[in-house]
């Protein structure tokens, strides 16, 4: 059984190591996942969403196939 939890901004904030200004900029430019309303001012992200949206920038800066930690 999956377990879908949501997280909040500082979370999302920690996670990513993005300030609240570029997530909400990526949002709307819709290169960062959507977030979810649960409340007149309480919002909350899929925990997987980010987590997917980390694993696709770490794949995009080894898609050169070079490891940066190669001598």
């Amino acid at each position: 059984m999956t377990t879908t939890k949501l997280i909040r901004l500082p979370q999302v904030k920690e996670r990513t190591g993005l300030p609240k200004s570029t997530i909400y900029r990526k949002i709307k430019e819709r290169t960062f996942p959507q977030q979810i309303s649960l409340g007149e001012k309480t919002v909350a992200w899929l925990e997987s969403d980010i987590e997917h949206w980390i694993n696709e920038k770490i794949q995009a800066s080894n898609n050169n196939g070079v490891s940066l930690y190669e001598e």
